[in-house]
């Protein structure tokens, strides 16, 4: 339906700048920021030191949250639920075919795309140009975009011990995974990392390359 010959009538709102959807009904508009002032920081479907993620995701200015439909089904398994995440991010999610918040990419919005944890198969999508989830598109765009992207990898070890829900288990990544890893350690404008230790140096690298600091609180 079209109103005295506009484009038609939506319940949507959108995001001031024209290139997004605002995270979620209630929420305010995404402040003006200078260019490329904020961190996008991507959630998969993987619980593998979720935690620990983002707790460096609190420490970090300016953070908004990519979460995939794989992500939020994981999170409330692991007691992180979206409702609490908010009131530490903004939260972004995947509910739109074409990954409509990944236009604000191409608002220069964000100086650094984050995907952490990535499971084994958002590395293969990522490692292989396959863009198909609200994370892989950003990581995509960004690379297209020159924005560093980093990613920390699952399965990078011949033996992964990792936190399920309810126990610690020992993984044996297949040659496969291993294989996409380092596929992806290849892909420009991409660092991939392995452990929560090696996230926080590359981020704290990447803090000192723009001039900014860790947060000194988490709340």
């Amino acid at each position: 339906m079209t109103t005295n010959g506009g484009p038609p009538a939506t319940d949507k709102k959108i995001d001031p700048r024209g290139a997004a959807l605002v995270a979620e009904d209630g929420e305010p508009p995404l402040p003006v920021s200078p260019p490329r002032s904020r961190i996008a920081w991507c959630i998969t479907g993987s619980g593998h030191f979720l935690e620990e993620s983002l707790a460096l995701a609190s420490r970090l200015p300016s953070v908004d949250l990519f979460l995939s439909a794989a992500a939020e089904e994981v999170l409330p398994i692991y007691k992180l639920h979206i409702e609490e995440l908010r009131s530490r991010f903004r939260v972004f999610r995947d509910k739109t075919a074409s990954g409509v918040p990944v236009g604000m990419l191409y608002d220069d919005v964000y100086h650094t795309v984050v995907v952490a944890p990535a499971t084994s198969n958002t590395v293969a999508k990522c490692a292989f140009g396959i863009s198909d989830s609200l994370p892989t598109n950003m990581f995509a765009q960004a690379g297209k975009l020159g924005i560093p992207g980093i990613v920390f990898a699952c399965d990078t070890e011949p033996v992964v011990v990792t936190k399920s829900p309810h126990d610690w288990v020992t993984l044996r990544p297949r040659r496969i995974e291993l294989d996409n890893v380092e596929r992806l350690r290849g892909i420009e404008f991409c660092h991939v990392v392995a452990s929560p230790a090696e996230l926080e140096a590359v981020l704290d690298a990447r803090m000192k390359e723009l001039s900014l600091a860790w947060n000194t609180s988490s709340s």
